[in-house]
């Protein structure tokens, strides 16, 4: 049975049982939802990882009973699940097909944005008393979750353009740009041997001299620049203030759009920058945020109505809680 772990991931408790009661109920039922049934034992095994965790770092008071109060929200999302599985086997054949690829691209994309091998990870779940299987059936139940969302709560969503004004107007400080210069570099190492610097600062002389003769920056960057992007003609972006090195800052943002610096001598050696756009700091516009607005406030709705459409879906079905 699949477990419904979205927006589940602090939980504050966990299950304790004795020896004793262990040996006196080895197995039971603790929930009944329609025709299928929970058993104290799948509950167990499900939430086990969650309750060593947590036995592991709770420090608060009266552990057990919030322990127990826990477990039964636990089993409550659960619960849930099975509905959610249900509702969407009403919808039609296939309905509730799940592909594993479309569960291992969910895993390998978090994989990715956090830099974490598959290797790590599996090592990580083992140390939590997890194993990839039972994460697979996690993500699978949330995407059929969210599947079923689409079709029962977020078509019927509405987000309007006052509401994104409003939205905007109350959180503009989450929308303020930074000051930031658009540049192209060349930078030629050097150390700290006194000839060497000599002469490295001569080739860069050198090479300033080609770029004021009308030499092509990009060109003589990809030829000679150690630096980043040195094949794309030094182009590195946009930077924003207290990103590159002091002496390099001031000459980008002090020269005017279009200008060439001068030699720029710093501690790890010579570096001669083009200035290619600038953009100020202040609020960005409505426009460049809308959409992600647009998210932020669906997002709110979704859940309130999801609130509201799984109650309305435990009134449908037969439910029996034994725990």
């Amino acid at each position: 049975m699949k477990i419904y772990k979205l927006f589940f991931t602090a939980m504050l408790a966990l299950l304790l049982l004795g020896a004793a009661a262990a040996a006196e109920v080895i197995d039971r039922i603790v929930a009944v939802v329609n025709d299928e049934v929970i058993t104290l034992s799948e509950l167990n095994r499900a939430f086990e990882p969650y309750a060593k965790n947590i036995d592991d770092t709770y420090q608060g008071p009266d552990k057990e009973a919030m322990l127990r109060k826990t477990q039964a929200a636990f089993l409550q999302r659960m619960i849930d699940q099975m509905l959610i599985e249900q509702e969407a086997k009403k919808v039609g054949p296939g309905f509730d097909a799940i592909k594993d690829e479309e569960v291992m691209g969910v895993i390998n994309n978090m994989l990715a944005k956090n830099d974490v091998s598959m290797e790590t990870y599996l090592k990580k779940l083992a140390a939590e008393g997890k194993t990839l299987e039972t994460v697979k059936k996690d993500i699978k139940g949330q995407l059929l979750r969210m599947k079923l969302l689409r079709r029962e709560v977020q078509s019927k969503i509405l987000v309007t353009d006052q509401e994104i004004g409003e939205y905007y107007d109350k959180h503009r400080q989450d929308y303020e740009g930074k000051e930031a210069v658009h540049i192209k570099l060349i930078f030629l190492p050097a150390g700290t041997n006194k000839a060497t610097r000599k002469s490295v600062s001569e080739q860069a002389r050198q090479l300033h001299a080609r770029i004021l003769k009308g030499e092509s920056f990009e060109m003589l960057a990809a030829q000679y620049s150690q630096g980043p992007a040195a094949a794309q003609g030094g182009d590195i972006g946009f930077v924003e203030r207290g990103v590159i090195l002091p002496e390099v800052e001031q000459a980008a943002f002090s020269l005017p759009v279009g200008q060439i610096s001068g030699v720029i001598e710093t501690e790890t050696g010579f570096q001669i920058i083009a200035v290619v756009d600038k953009r100020g700091a202040g609020l960005k516009p409505i426009k460049v945020v809308r959409e992600e607005i647009k998210a932020t406030i669906e997002e709110e709705k979704i859940s309130k109505k999801y609130d509201e459409w799984i109650v309305e879906v435990r009134k449908k079905y037969f439910i029996d809680v034994r725990l």
